[in-house]
């Protein structure tokens, strides 16, 4: 079985942070949020993985997975020339399956369930496809599923972004399917939005007459397109640290009171952290208050200041006795205490005072 990362998209509600590279590479508890997709087709036995880049920095895509060595898999890379579309994406891997059943991830998904219970679910079936479905407050945003009523364990209909939504089960991104997909492909139009749909595809692969399959998921499910989605997110991540299902950390790491301390770390006696949080390496931290719900990335220096429920990407200085909370700070910013306040923001920034 093969496995395709969707990692194109322009990133549009997560502005600023996407104006430097592509909104997969942001991190979430110190780690790329495409690297959970990646870990979680390792762990279910997928190694063969195809990585769907468009054209927002694609050489940073490249320059972090490398050819997949580093991370245990072999990776392949598929250019996708403009966001057409789950389904256009997937179309352009279908030398790269070359018969074989596989996985569609999207790259801004995190899943709190690996993938090994269900990889072995659609392995052992004779479905056409699987998909999974969770319970959503919002149904309106997403793709949804309506189970049909008089067939227990069958899908009646798949919609996407319904205005009067029939359920509230929402199709996550995590897709298992065959090659049978990519002659429905052929037969799609673009929808008003200019883009050919995954749930369109899906739902005519059923009307078809072929067996699509659904699983439900446990714990939980993020969909991280909006910096709010980022932050919960990670609060999601960070609090399984000392758990059984504790997420892939730095091995050089050093966990203590839900905390975790990267190597090279600093912290002074008069620093209070309160977990659960991560600090990445060779941080200085001062005098400050941190957490609890703080990633903070490597090579920062934070003096004097109170984080809470925030991200802090790597090589920031912050020497300011300021709070903050829910917060994204970017790779390599500055926050500093003056006498007069003064900004450099980019554009669709966000300030508060």
């Amino acid at each position: 079985m093969k496995g395709i990362i969707l990692h194109g998209g322009h990133g549009t509600r997560l502005r600023p942070l996407t104006h430097t590279g592509p909104k997969q590479l942001l991190p979430i508890a110190n780690k790329p949020m495409s690297q959970y997709a990646l870990e979680d087709l390792k762990k279910a036995g997928v190694t063969e993985i195809a990585i769907i880049i468009g054209d927002v920095y694609p050489e940073k895509v490249k320059e972090y997975y490398g050819d997949g060595s580093n991370f245990g898999v072999k990776i392949s890379y598929v250019y996708q020339d403009a966001p057409k579309g789950i389904s256009h994406a997937i179309r352009l891997c279908k030398d790269f399956v070359s018969g074989d059943r596989f996985i569609v991830y999207l790259g801004d998904n995190v899943l709190r369930k690996d993938l090994t219970d269900y990889t072995k679910k659609f392995h052992t079936s004779d479905s056409d496809a699987m998909i999974l479905l969770c319970e959503v407050d919002d149904p309106q945003r997403f793709g949804i599923a309506e189970l049909d009523k008089d067939n227990p364990g069958k899908i009646k209909k798949i919609s996407e972004k319904p205005k009067d939504p029939p359920s509230n089960l929402a199709v996550i991104g995590i897709y298992f399917l065959t090659p049978k997909i990519f002659d429905v492909i052929d037969k799609l139009k673009p929808s008003w939005r200019g883009e050919y749909e995954i749930t369109e595809a899906l739902q005519l692969l059923m009307e078809e007459g072929n067996k699509i399959n659904y699983d439900t998921v446990t714990g939980w499910w993020k969909d991280t397109g909006t910096p709010e989605d980022i932050i919960h997110a990670n609060k999601l991540v960070l609090d399984s640290i000392g758990t059984e299902h504790q997420f892939l950390i730095d091995k050089d790491a050093k966990i203590t009171d839900g905390v975790v301390v990267g190597k090279g770390t600093t912290i002074t006696s008069d620093s209070v952290i309160a977990g659960p949080a991560i600090i990445g390496k060779n941080c200085k931290i001062e005098s400050a208050k941190i957490g609890p719900y703080v990633s903070i990335g490597d090579n920062c220096i934070l003096k004097d200041c109170n984080i809470e429920n925030s991200i802090i990407m790597s090589e920031c200085t912050i020497d300011s006795k300021t709070y903050f909370s829910s917060s994204i700070i970017a790779h390599g910013s500055e926050i500093t205490d003056s006498a007069k306040r003064q900004f450099l923001l980019g554009e669709r920034s966000q300030l508060k005072l």
